[in-house]
């Protein structure tokens, strides 16, 4: 991939491999309980500037997945506000492109091995929405992606509001052939209120939860490849629009769209 390119770099296809989440399988998952980093976004205005870093622009093809919008860092596309972060997608002709919309990350400013990773989020609605939090290795500058590793904590396509998934890529099973395993919820929507997206990653295992549900575990016996998660990642959110995998917005879409984060907490 090339140096910070989404999910990465390159959702090439859709067919990524999915599991289904069965009900034996839940249970509580809290074993991290040391914080060491908070962003409660309780201060109004621009995201921390001691903490987050802004992607502009298109990128390379759509950030390696033919998206349609360009990430700003403008107010009207992301800030703080009420005690949430507000990542706004709009439908506008800027620079070329028909939408804007923001993209936020801490390499170089916070960088972690291993532990919980977790945000509580309210997502959007609508065809061609693409909100993701996710996690890419700290040395994607120099290695190329997905050498580098990356833990997709949650994605959500806005027009299956009742389901999100967690992803990791890695040499030998990126892009279509990732390792992926939906969760869905049974009698509510990630729309309609917010909800904690979770990861808890140590050495050799990562487990993937939605609020107090463990809903996968993903080990090097999972992976074709070689386990490339014994590194420091960093941080990222975001919000596409189009692409391979969600496709282009409809007429039902309405715009704006906002996913508003309420916090990102990050424990050992």
């Amino acid at each position: 991939m090339i140096k910070l390119i989404k999910r990465s770099c390159l959702l090439t296809g859709i067919a990524m491999f999915f599991i289904g989440c069965s009900t034996d399988e839940k249970q509580t998952v809290i074993t991290m309980k040391e914080l060491v980093m908070q962003d409660e976004f309780d201060t109004n205005g621009a995201p921390n500037s001691s903490l987050w870093s802004y992607n502009i622009g298109t990128g390379n093809n759509g950030w390696g997945n033919n998206e349609l919008q360009y990430y700003t860092d403008r107010p009207e596309n992301i800030v703080v506000e009420n005690g949430m972060l507000k990542i706004k997608a709009i439908r506008e002709l800027y620079l070329g492109s028909g939408y804007t919309s923001a993209r936020i990350f801490t390499k170089g400013k916070f960088e972690k091995k291993y532990g919980r990773f977790e945000a509580r989020i309210k997502l959007p609605w609508g065809k061609g929405i693409w909100p993701a939090f996710w996690l890419l290795g700290a040395n994607s500058d120099t290695v190329v992606w997905p050498q580098c590793g990356e833990i997709d904590i949650m994605e959500y396509l806005g027009n299956n509001p009742t389901t999100v998934f967690g992803t990791v890529h890695g040499p030998g099973y990126s892009g279509a052939e990732s390792i992926s395993k939906n969760y869905s919820l049974l009698d509510n929507r990630f729309d309609n209120d917010f909800h904690v997206f979770g990861i808890e990653w140590g050495e050799n295992y990562i487990n993937y939860y939605v609020d107090d549900v463990l809903y996968n575990q993903i080990t090097p016996e999972d992976v074709p490849g070689e386990w490339v998660f014994n590194e420091p990642f960093y941080i990222i959110l975001n919000m596409a629009v189009g692409g391979n995998l969600p496709g282009t917005p409809n007429s039902q879409t309405v715009f704006p769209q906002t996913m508003l984060v309420d916090y990102i907490r990050v424990y050992e």
